[in-house]
């Protein structure tokens, strides 16, 4: 028997099964960061510079300490990741990569082209091929080549820079696209830093934008089936509010999500631009935000209490949020703040009440109620399958018994203590036919994951038994 029921209705659930006494428990969230797929802070390994900011990083260093990481993110320009063409440099990618994978997280990557640091954030051999581009001074635009104009942009939109950009990004593709391990692929292939402006640079008129803008989408979603891409909301302007704009309603389209890097760089009331655009994106996929790097904007006085930073996860809806910054004085000084918003990032469920028969006869029928809340900002985009598992005092498993009518996808999201309770009734066999189990007193398991009942999803419970799945308490088997 298979239904969702209302809260309303579990009295009656329980009056039905009130023939044998229960065990109820009302599990009680820990407040624990938790580290899921499709969620979580991001250290920023590299950002465009390779020396911001894992360069005081020991090798072993994975920043464990900061509560919530899942991801480590690396900015860099394409002339540094391809340095000759068709000889890629890839341990500068490797090799903080599988640091972090070593220890269970992903990774996030972004390739850029235009930088203000270096002349060449597109390989000079670009230009060399035939590529038109500009110099540029930055903050006033494209300039005869000088002292002051001295980085180039290419035109991206010429026929020999996208050829030679489409080699990369399939070379990308052959090795990242629906590897488990990578979180998401940014589009950063247009405009400054990969943000997707001009206006600090080349100055490319947003009516020629547009269409280029739309091949940079379509080279990477050619390639890339599987994995999540982002792109910068940039894209449609960086100061322009707004719910729908042609160009992100078409990333949109394409399953291309969001990356906003605009929070708190500016001081409020411009503290942020597209919220209001982040609600078409994030019932669907993950929002990604990145705050200014946090000492400049502390410096200018736009972050304040930081306060404003947990706004925006709940604005946004945000599933990943940046450290953008040495990443320890980020924590120590952000402590609380950090706590807080790990408490909301991404999505969080928490099983509210869950009831079984005390005593379950073997190869008998019996019912298992539960009630769940997604606490998080975020729907559980992963989608998950709740699962009792069944031990003996060994820590060896006697049964699993995988829900899989009820995805933990389908939970909503609301204001903090605000998300409605979604009710459960299952019924299970133990030991029906086989394998052979004995009557005794055995501890009982609850767990989010596949529909095999494989545990995937941390929960916010103690007793973790280290596979994900957390004790609740005991249940009798008998014989018939």
């Amino acid at each position: 028997m298979n239904v969702i029921v209302t809260i309303a209705a579990m009295a009656l659930l329980a009056t039905a099964v009130s023939a044998q006494p229960l065990v109820s428990v009302k599990p009680v969230d820990t407040g624990d960061a938790l580290v899921n797929p499709d969620m979580g802070w991001a250290v920023y390994f590299y950002s465009n510079i390779p020396t911001n900011y894992g360069s005081k990083l020991d090798p072993s260093d994975t920043v464990d300490d900061f509560p919530g990481v899942s991801t480590v993110f690396m900015r860099i320009p394409w002339s540094m990741v391809e340095p000759e063409e068709g000889k890629f440099n890839w341990p500068i990618l490797d090799t903080p990569a599988q640091r972090w994978i070593a220890k269970g997280k992903r990774i996030g990557i972004n390739i850029t082209a235009s930088e203000n640091w270096t002349a060449f954030g597109t390989p000079e051999w670009v230009k060399n091929a035939g590529a038109k581009g500009t110099y540029y001074e930055f903050g006033k635009g494209p300039a005869p080549k000088s002292a002051a104009a001295w980085c180039w942009d290419p035109d991206f939109g010429d026929p020999i820079f996208l050829n030679k950009l489409e080699n990369l990004i399939k070379a990308l593709a052959q090795r990242y696209d629906g590897d488990p391990n990578v979180s998401y692929v940014h589009i950063g292939s247009y405009g400054l830093w990969g943000e997707g402006h001009t206006f600090m640079s080349s100055k490319v008129p947003d009516d020629k934008a547009d269409k280029i803008i739309r091949k940079h989408i379509d080279l990477h979603t050619k390639h890339f089936k599987k994995t999540l891409l982002a792109i910068s909301d940039d894209i449609v302007g960086h100061d322009k509010p707004g719910r729908h704009f042609p160009l992100t309603d078409y990333a949109l389209s394409k399953g291309v999500t969001i990356h906003d890097d605009s929070i708190l760089v500016q001081a409020p009331p411009n503290h942020w631009y597209h919220d209001e655009m982040a609600q078409e994106f994030w019932p669907k996929m993950p929002v990604i935000l990145e705050h200014e790097h946090y000492g400049g904007s502390k410096d200018r006085g736009n972050w304040g209490s930081g306060s404003l930073l947990l706004k925006a996860v709940e604005d946004y809806h945000a599933s990943y949020l940046s450290i953008h910054w040495w990443p320890r004085i980020e924590l120590e000084e952000n402590r609380e703040l950090i706590d807080r918003i790990n408490r909301r990032l991404g999505y969080r469920l928490q099983p509210k009440e869950i009831s079984w028969p005390q005593k379950v006869t073997i190869g008998e029928p019996f019912e298992m109620t539960s009630q769940w809340v997604n606490a998080g900002v975020a729907p559980c985009y992963p989608g998950g399958f709740m699962a009792f598992t069944i031990k003996d005092d060994k820590g060896g498993i006697v049964s699993v018994l995988a829900d899989d009518g009820f995805d933990m996808r389908s939970l909503e999201v609301a204001a903090p203590g605000k998300a409605a309770a979604v009710a459960r009734k299952k019924e299970f066999r133990v030991g029906l036919i086989a394998p052979v189990t004995k009557p005794g007193i055995y501890d009982v398991f609850v767990s989010v994951g596949k529909r095999d009942g494989t545990p995937i999803i941390a929960l916010p419970l103690k007793d973790d038994d280290g596979q994900r799945r957390y004790k609740l308490g005991k249940v009798e088997l008998v014989g018939k």
